[in-house]
């Protein structure tokens, strides 16, 4: 299983600043390893980002996202000591959810 996302939330005159750094290596399937193997492509694929029940972001990535990569959004509302729920899941199936309490 994944290592556990970093999640920092913080509310401020009706908005709510999220940032989160997720530990994946996200392999993109064209480098090639020490012994001229290619390295098989290894991925985030959905990420979601719910306050409570609503989504208040949903994206898709690709290949060319970085390794542990980092997202910083900002949605109207939230309120301190609410929760944020981050999730993603990647091309092998494997998936990670983590929350963090708005600030």
């Amino acid at each position: 299983m994944a290592d556990p996302m970093k999640i920092r939330a913080n509310a401020a005159n009706g908005m709510t600043e999220v940032k989160v750094l997720m530990a994946h290596p996200m392999e993109g399937g064209m480098r090639k390893d020490a012994s001229g193997n290619v390295v098989p492509a290894h991925y985030i694929t959905d990420v979601t980002v719910k306050h409570g029940d609503k989504v208040v972001l949903q994206c898709m990535w690709g290949q060319s996202v970085s390794q542990n990569p980092y997202l910083a959004f900002k949605f109207k509302g939230g309120a301190k000591g609410e929760k944020v729920t981050v999730s993603w899941q990647d091309n092998k199936g494997d998936s990670r959810t983590d929350e963090a309490t708005i600030a």
